[in-house]
Order: structure tokens, then C-alpha cells, then sequence
């Protein structure tokens, strides 16, 4: 929310198993020819109609002169965020009915109003609300209700003021404070309790859009997974994985997943050690605007990821004095099991958030700098396991 959202359009043409349309965005593609704990509930195993999924007790329908009166009629000064999907709208309801009320008064949420271009926004529209109107997660954005109404179709969520990742990590200039290493490690360690949850519920979901720009941040710094118009049931019975379309963002897609179609939890870890990768460096996943050989970052900085002298080439400058070697180490290394080419060498999510957890714990600092002293020049553990 906030400036937070993507300016990307992406369906997902079912909500269960199945083929994916292709669609069109400005930075999210089609790719298919190119390059934890939380709320028990669980996703349908069987397809559910339109009806049915909007019908879910845990969100609203709201009219569309509800959100009109909320957003002070959509106006320009308003806007929180524009993107491919449309525009989002900042406006306020009552905490208690949730009935639109006067600017300024009650809470803040965010209105996300599809642009009227067809079936596609539509679809996407209904991923997002067949996903977050049964999940419940703190590292998940509330969905607190939509609105379909003519051609009107429009999402209400919590309001996320510190906006995404993405602008907090790639924004440069004298007035911007860049994120310490404390508030990034808080901020991989929420994303991966996320996505571990996802992984974790009966019908496992497989977000399958992993990136910085759909981590949004509220005042604290906590992280939520946002927009799931991409995101997929996991496979069911004896099946290893979901066949589809290949789709998703370019530079953090898995690589079996783009030469095979064949979608599995192990994709999103992949994504999570590009973000973490990110994370650590403060540099985007793809961006041709740096040297021959750095374009892309996974390809650049894999070989310096478990060496002490080169790990400095990789880290963020701007975190200098803010960590140990071992704890940079023990994040690089996570990175770098989670980006093995062989996803059944890749950890889990329940994995990786333990060992982000023991990066984290104050009271094991001394033990792992003492290991950094006695290491000589070899890599660290990172409590991974198989």
C-alpha cells in the first residue's frame, strides 16, 4: 500500500490446478520462451466458483458508493499508488462497523480499484480474495473486504505505512535513511515466517511471485505478504509438483521452473534467496545499468557468498560496522542454499526461518562470533538442514 503496490497485472486463470492464461505487464512477464505458524486455516482442496469465494464470512462486501464516500470520491490526492492492476486510493472506515467514514477519522485502509479492461484484471481480482479471504497469517496483508458492483470491481485492505521493501532497499539520495541491519534481517525473517505458513497449511499454497516489491512494511517494520494473484494450490496426492504456464518476475524465477513449468514450494525458496541476496547487497535482482558481469545479481555475487575476503564485494556499504562477519556469513550462506541449482538441495521455509532465528537471537552472538575467530577462511554453518 502506500507507494508500495506493483504496477504489474498477473492471472491466474484457476484456482486449483490447471493451465495459467498468459497476460501482459510492464515488469512482470510471461517468461515461459525467456530466460509457520499461524492460522490453521487451510485452503479447499476442490475447485470453488465465483460464488463461493466470494461468499467467504471473513470479509466485507462493500458498495461502491461505500468506497467512493471513503476515498473522498477517488480524487487525485488520494492516490497511494498506481500500477498495471489500476489504482490505489487511501481512504478510512469505522474500526468497528466497517462503514466508509469521514477522512480523517477511524482507520486507514487501502482501496485497490481494478481498471475496467476485461476477464484478466478480473481473474486476478478473484485470486486475491480466494487466498487472503480464508488465510489469516501476521506476515500475510489483511484483506478486509472488496467490492463488485456493475463493472466495478475493488479491493479493501490494511494500510501498510511504511510501504515496500522494494523502496526502502532501492532508493537512493541524502534524504533517504537506508534500512539497518537489524530492520532487514527482522524484515527476511517475517517474509520467510510467510511464506513457511503458505508452504505449511493442509492444501499447501505456493505464492509463486516472491519479490521485494509485494513485501509491504506496517510502522514497525513488520513484513506482509501482498498480492496473490499469481499464487497457486500446491500439488495433492502422489503428485511432485503443478504443471503451468511459466510466469512470474524476470530474476527471481527458479530455474527448473522456467526450462519446465513444474512448480513446487522449492520455487518460492529460490525467490526468497534472490530477495535475501537483494536484502543483503542492496542491489536489485536485475538491473543493466551496472558493470558487464553484474547485471544479474544471483550470477554475480554466488561465488562470493562463503568466502570471508569476497563477502565484502557483496554486502550493502552502507551497513558498514552494523554486523559481524560470522551473522553476514550465516545470511549469505542461507542465501546460497536456498539459490542451489538442485531444488531438492534447497531447504525448506520452516528451515530458513530457523536459522534467520538464530541470526537474530542476541544471546547467541558471542558463541557465533567465537566461531568466527576460530573458522580460519571456511564458510559457516547456518543451521540448515536436509
Amino acid at each position: 500500500m502506500g507507494v508500495c503496490w506493483s504496477a504489474q497485472i498477473k492471472i491466474n486463470s484457476q484456482f486449483h490446478t490447471g493451465e495459467d492464461s498468459k497476460y501482459v505487464s510492464r515488469d512482470t512477464h510471461d517468461i515461459s520462451n525467456s530466460y509457520s505458524k499461524g492460522s490453521s486455516t487451510s485452503v479447499p482442496a476442490t475447485p470453488r466458483s465465483e460464488g463461493e469465494i466470494l461468499q467467504s464470512p471473513n470479509l466485507k462486501s462493500f458498495t461502491f458508493s461505500e468506497l467512493r464516500n471513503s476515498t473522498r470520491n477517488f480524487r487525485p490526492d488520494s492516490v497511494l499508488g498506481e500500477g498495471g492492476f489500476g489504482s490505489v486510493f487511501k481512504g478510512w472506515i469505522d474500526e468497528q462497523s466497517l462503514a466508509a467514514s469521514k477522512p480523517g477519522t477511524g482507520i486507514v485502509i487501502a482501496v485497490k480499484r481494478l481498471n475496467q479492461e476485461g476477464l484478466q484484471g478480473h481473474k486476478e481480482w478473484l485470486a486475491e480474495i480466494n487466498y487472503l479471504g480464508q488465510l489469516s497469517h501476521p506476515n500475510l496483508v489483511k484483506l478486509i473486504g472488496y467490492c463488485l458492483e456493475d463493472d466495478h470491481r475493488l479491493l479493501v485492505y490494511e494500510f501498510m505505512p511504511k510501504g515496500s521493501m522494494e523502496n526502502h532497499l532501492f532508493r537512493r539520495g541524502s534524504h533517504f535513511q537506508p534500512l539497518s541491519w537489524g530492520v532487514r534481517m527482522k524484515v527476511a525473517l517475517g517474509a520467510a515466517r510467510g511464506l513457511a505458513f503458505l508452504h505449511g497449511v493442509d492444501n499447501q499454497v505456493i505464492y509463486r511471485d516472491f519479490k521485494t516489491s509485494n513485501i509491504l512494511l506496517d510502522s514497525k517494520f513488520n513484513a506482509k505478504l501482498s498480492d496473490f494473484g499469481l499464487a497457486r494450490d500446491g500439488p495433492t496426492g502422489d503428485k511432485s509438483h503443478v504443471s503451468t504456464r511459466v510466469m512470474g518476475t524476470y530474476g527471481y524465477a527458479a530455474p527448473e521452473y522456467l526450462s519446465t513449468g513444474h512448480l513446487t514450494t522449492k520455487s518460492d525458496v529460490y525467490s526468497f534467496g534472490v530477495v535475501l541476496l537483494e536484502i543483503l547487497s542492496g542491489k536489485k535482482a536485475i538491473d543493466k545499468n551496472r558493470p558487464n558481469g553484474e547485471h544479474n545479481l544471483v550470477d554475480w555475487a554466488k561465488p562470493c557468498l562463503n568466502s570471508k575476503r569476497r563477502i565484502f564485494r557483496v554486502l550493502d556499504g552502507r551497513l558498514e560496522g552494523q554486523y559481524s562477519l560470522g551473522r553476514a556469513l550465516q545470511a549469505a550462506n542461507i542465501a546460497l542454499e536456498c539459490l542451489n541449482m538442485d531444488s531438492k538441495l534447497r531447504p525448506s521455509m520452516d528451515e530458513v526461518v530457523t536459522a534467520l532465528e538464530k541470526i537474530q537471537n542476541p544471546k547467541d552472538k558471542a558463541r557465533n562470533d567465537q566461531k568466527d575467530v576460530q573458522s580460519k577462511g571456511h564458510g559457516h554453518s547456518n543451521g540448515l538442514k536436509r
